[in-house]
């Protein structure tokens, strides 16, 4: 095991962002979504057991920005950190931008110019990529990748479009397909980074 993980840190750095504007409602209208406590907490847990460098929470809406911030810096700060050091150390991994560009260009500054990104969602593409592909693409150096969440009905068609690639979507033994985006998340970065048998 602990070779495993010494391959995948030699390789790409990965980074998640969850994006709560410019995302589609449930009438495809482009809306932007409320935060939510346990998309923070989760994801930013999800981020730090699985080693990816950065956690980004998207949002345009000043009043949103300020609530993730005020959430995490409970837990980072006093007594939070001292209450529960494990949850301070996951969402020390956290970022709150205004927008996607925001998130890209903290990535290139922080780890490198050559960052491309993986957009995710239900419906899939024609030009999908598998997740045993883009595993492989993740542990080759060179290129370091962000991974898009879309929260409410997910990524709009020009995040999709204008993303360097799309994975295949989650799919289920039945038509249901409405995962919640942290367990969507689960899924996705086990699926990239996970020791499978």
């Amino acid at each position: 095991m602990e070779e495993f993980k010494t391959e995948i840190r030699a390789g790409a750095k990965l980074a998640i962002a969850l994006l709560h504007y410019p995302v589609y409602d449930k009438n495809s209208r482009i809306v932007a979504t409320a935060v939510t406590n346990f998309d923070l907490h989760d994801i930013a847990r999800l981020a730090k057991t699985y080693g990816l460098v950065r956690y980004y929470v998207v949002t345009p809406l000043p009043e949103q920005r300020e609530l993730a911030l005020r959430i995490s810096r409970h837990w980072q700060q006093g007594w939070g950190a001292e209450y529960n050091p494990k949850r301070k150390a996951a969402l020390d991994l956290m970022t709150v931008t205004e927008t996607l560009e925001d998130a890209l260009a903290d990535m290139r500054r922080e780890f490198g110019d050559s960052v491309s990104t993986i957009a995710t969602g239900a419906k899939g593409t024609a030009n999908a990529v598998s997740y045993r592909d883009m595993s492989h693409l993740l542990k080759k150096d060179g290129t370091n990748y962000l991974l898009l969440l879309g929260t409410g009905w997910g990524l709009t068609e020009n995040v999709l479009a204008g993303s360097d690639y799309v994975l295949a979507p989650i799919t289920g033994p039945g038509d249901y397909n409405h995962l919640s985006v942290r367990s969507a998340a689960s899924i996705i970065i086990d699926r990239l980074l996970g020791e499978h048998s």
